[in-house]
């Protein structure tokens, strides 16, 4: 999973964002080691600087736990992941709500336009 890292909003919150996505997704599968900081920041491309501010920022979050003789690991904690997948999912329905509102939908065609993607996909 490439990192896509934009200029329109802080790379410190896309970081989080993303390691956020990769822990969701099983890319970082629940009780592992990550990466250290520098390899992580060269994957990346960002300074280690702000990749070390976004995994603290997961760690004071619960989401990453730092054993000191061996690096940081992905929480083990089911209940957080679900919660972190669910405010995920739902802050992606909301721009999409928002988006397809903005281009004149309703939501009940909304909601066909979706069925319909949804039916395509299943074959």
């Amino acid at each position: 999973m490439p990192w896509e890292l934009k200029s329109d909003r802080p790379i410190y919150s896309q970081l989080i964002e993303q390691i956020e996505l990769r822990i969701c997704s099983g890319v970082y599968p629940l009780g592992s080691k990550l990466p250290s900081v520098r390899d992580l920041a060269q994957e990346a491309a960002v300074n280690p600087n702000t990749m070390q501010r976004a995994l603290a920022k997961l760690e004071e979050d619960g989401l990453l736990y730092t054993n000191r003789t061996s690096g940081r690991f992905v929480t083990e904690d089911v209940n957080m992941i679900k919660q972190v997948k669910n405010r995920l999912a739902k802050e992606h329905v909301q721009v999409f709500l928002k988006k397809m509102t903005e281009l004149g939908f309703d939501y009940e065609e909304i909601l066909s336009i979706i069925t319909t993607i949804a039916e395509e996909m299943k074959e």
